[in-house]
């Protein structure tokens, strides 16, 4: 059965950091390009990273320098490190892949960030 589950969200102060962790199964994840999404509250869903099979990475301006997207074929997961962290980054987050597989999107976690 091919899945992905995302954990690591939570609330948390601006500035602050977060690590999201996302686990795939039933796919081979090594030659799948990875990405994380969000949505927000009355927003289209966005896409802030991306990483390649083969580690080229791609980051939204909203969020590059600030967010780091990494992975482990071993484990299969692909993780997003985020760092100061904005009101505005509020939202759920998502991990799919950008091919060759079409997954159905997995629930999400949501990041909360506020005073």
């Amino acid at each position: 059965q091919v899945q992905l589950v995302e954990s690591g969200g939570g609330l948390v102060q601006p500035g602050g950091s977060l690590r999201l962790s996302c686990t795939a199964s039933g796919i081979i994840f090594s030659i799948e390009d990875m990405g994380w999404y969000r949505k927000a509250p009355g927003k289209g869903r966005e896409l802030v990273a991306r990483l390649s099979r083969g580690g080229a990475t791609n980051y939204a301006d909203s969020v590059k320098g600030r967010f780091t997207i990494s992975r482990d074929n071993e484990k299969n997961t692909v993780d997003l490190q985020m760092n100061m962290l904005k009101p505005e980054d509020t939202a759920v987050y998502y991990c799919n892949s950008l091919g060759p597989s079409n997954i159905e999107w997995g629930q999400g976690t949501q990041v909360t960030v506020s005073t």
